[in-house]
């Protein structure tokens, strides 16, 4: 691999970060333009990494939380405040909007125009009061099996289910001809491959600390929740959203961690 391809990925990593969190990344060099958007499908392959990233504050915090006597529910909480406060909640906002739309709207139509609406109904407030409490209490059950195995975990998640986000934002056409999602290539092939490899390279320490069928457990979960979510995506509105690719990372992460806890 020559300097200017890893320049080149350095930057597709800081431009991942810019688009998907609030993390206050500087200009890194001359090929990084902080005003452009990740370069897709090129870098896609960046997104599972960005992803640890995002979620390296709440996992240091989560190891700190798991050597103290604090209740697990407690601490799963807190790691939950602190993981979605980069992203300024932005996948959990796609997810209200998805639950809001796909299941209150009766036609393709009314279900856009649903989630494109700000403001939140009842199936999204039910979405995330159920899926964030389950994160939480999966998180605060991570922090009962040690503290360098509950970081490992909880990095490797976030990657999985970024990864989750780029498949479904492959697999899918858009839902509509001029949404965010419309604006950018979808990935290729060879991004997502590549974006599997990173994803796979971010478990690799939880392999030294987890049975392999656990974490077999959360990969298999955490593919089986895209699917459902593509399927029902396909179905309803006939493609992928920004809001339903956000959805899909929230469910991937939980379901990646219950397969490991089961």
């Amino acid at each position: 691999m020559s300097l200017r391809t890893v320049l080149i990925r350095i930057a597709d990593l800081a431009a991942c970060l810019r688009f998907f969190s609030r993390l206050p990344i500087p200009r890194l060099m001359a090929l990084d333009d902080p005003m452009a958007p990740p370069a897709l499908p090129r870098a896609a392959a960046m997104i599972p990494i960005a992803g640890s990233i995002i979620a390296l504050p709440a996992a240091l915090l989560l190891a700190l939380l798991a050597i103290t006597s604090l209740p697990p529910l407690a601490i799963g909480f807190l790691a939950v405040a602190v993981l979605v406060t980069p992203t300024g909640g932005l996948h959990e906002d796609g997810l209200a909007d998805t639950a809001d739309g796909l299941f209150g709207g009766h036609d393709k139509e009314r279900r856009l125009a649903i989630m494109k609406d700000s403001r939140i109904g009842a199936f999204g407030a039910l979405a995330l009061i159920v899926v964030l409490g389950l994160k939480a209490s999966l998180i605060g059950g991570l922090a009962e099996t040690g503290a360098f195995t509950a970081f490992a975990v909880l990095l490797g998640g976030a990657a999985v289910s970024r990864l989750a986000v780029v498949g479904l934002w492959a697999a899918l056409p858009p839902a509509r001809s001029n949404g965010l999602s419309a604006s950018f290539m979808r990935p290729n092939q060879t991004a997502f491959v590549q974006a599997a490899i990173a994803a796979l390279a971010a478990c690799l320490p939880a392999v030294f600390v987890l049975d392999p069928g656990d974490l077999l457990l959360g990969l298999a979960l955490a593919a089986a929740i895209t699917l459902v979510v593509g399927l029902l995506a396909r179905s309803k509105i006939g493609g992928q959203t920004g809001d339903i690719l956000g959805a899909v990372q929230v469910l991937a992460e939980a379901a990646f961690l219950l397969g490991i806890l089961v």
